[in-house]
């Protein structure tokens, strides 16, 4: 480890929050689509200011934004730099084709396609490692170990094993990491367009024939801006990688798993501002300038190839901490059932964690 790194974590070790913004512009012309929802729209809301608003990316958006900045979708596998940290991947019943797993999907390991399968291996362990937390407070510090062991991303961003034959449903781990994108001072920007038929203008447009005239909703602001939050007060409060469960106030060192955790978070972070940015087709922004830390004070991001490298050097330090393999695979078979319980009703389970990956796809249907 650097002297460099380690003044990093040094300035970090009494920090409750990280705290981080990054103005972000259009990458071509002035207007952008935000995200909407079905119900609802565009998220507008005004500040008691007057100034108007606007949610251009929500937190749970973002967060998978983040997952992905560490996959290789070519080789559906984690970018090779990354090799080595430990994730669940569900395979199909008799071939080694992958189906998911847990770094993409919207539950991370709560998955119906992990947990809910006819193998139940994974869920087996989970079980077996969480043994004695089903009476009484859950024992955070082991549960934030056990995940980790399988899939760090699952703190990084949360988890909620919302199975009741898992200590009774009440396995939860809050974000590490959140982030969401706001934009500021807004104006609308109406435009619109026609589907042109060239065949028959005036044809029937319910079955998909004639000229179809469409209206679109897009904004200018003043400002756009990403707004990123590492919990370090939590983080520490996990204690993982510590050796007993001492009071380390006053000589406090982050052990290595904890620092991974930091480093794949700022790495997700510059990572996501680098090359995730296209938000949506009419959505597709860039950095404006340099990240600012708001908190603490005197603290920098470092640069996105440091990080990846401080990742890979500390996935390597960290492995007597993982599954061995890394790799923990789980086979899905689909069943004849829908994904609801014996009583057709749909199981329970945390509504912030269950809009993840669900509401990218909803977001786009908008563009």
């Amino acid at each position: 480890m650097s002297d460099t790194n380690n003044k990093i974590y040094d300035a970090l070790k009494n920090a409750p929050r990280l705290l981080i913004e990054a103005k972000l512009k259009p990458l071509q012309g002035h207007r952008f689509q935000p995200t909407g929802f079905a119900d609802l729209g565009p998220a507008r809301y005004t500040l008691p200011d007057g100034t108007e608003m606007l949610l251009v990316e929500s937190v749970q958006s973002v967060a998978n934004r983040m997952e992905l900045a560490c996959w290789d979708t070519g080789k559906d596998d984690l970018i090779n730099d990354l090799k080595g940290l430990p994730y669940i991947r569900v395979k199909k019943s008799g071939n080694n084709g992958a189906v998911t797993n847990s770094v993409l999907e919207a539950h991370r390991i709560n998955s119906p396609y992990i947990l809910e399968g006819p193998d139940k291996a994974i869920f087996d362990k989970l079980k077996q490692e969480a043994a004695g937390m089903e009476i009484g407070p859950v024992d955070i510090q082991a549960l934030a170990k056990l995940v980790f062991k399988y899939d760090p991303n699952a703190v990084i961003h949360g988890v909620f094993l919302a199975k009741s034959d898992l200590a009774g449903g009440r396995l939860r781990l809050a974000r590490l990491l959140s982030g969401f994108i706001e934009a500021s001072d807004v104006r609308v920007a109406e435009s619109g367009g026609v589907k042109n038929d060239r065949v028959n203008p005036s044809g029937d447009t319910k079955q998909g024939f004639g000229n179809v005239p469409f209206h679109r909703t897009e904004f200018v602001a003043r400002e756009i801006k990403a707004y990123f939050n590492l919990d370090l007060a939590l983080l520490r409060g996990y204690g993982l990688g510590h050796k007993d469960k001492e009071n380390h106030d006053g000589d406090f060192k982050w052990p290595d798993p904890e620092k991974l955790l930091i480093a794949l978070s700022l790495f997700k972070i510059r990572r996501f501002l680098s090359t995730g940015l296209r938000l949506r087709t009419a959505c597709d922004l860039e950095l404006d300038g340099e990240l600012t830390v708001t908190r603490p004070d005197g603290f920098g991001v470092p640069a996105e190839k440091d990080l990846l490298a401080e990742c890979t050097a500390l996935i390597a330090a960290c492995k007597q901490h993982f599954a061995a393999p890394a790799i923990t695979e789980v086979e899905w078979k689909p069943g004849k059932k829908s994904g609801k319980d014996k009583k057709g009703q749909e199981a329970e389970e945390d509504t912030e964690t269950n809009k993840d990956a669900a509401e990218i796809d909803d977001e786009e249907s908008s563009s």
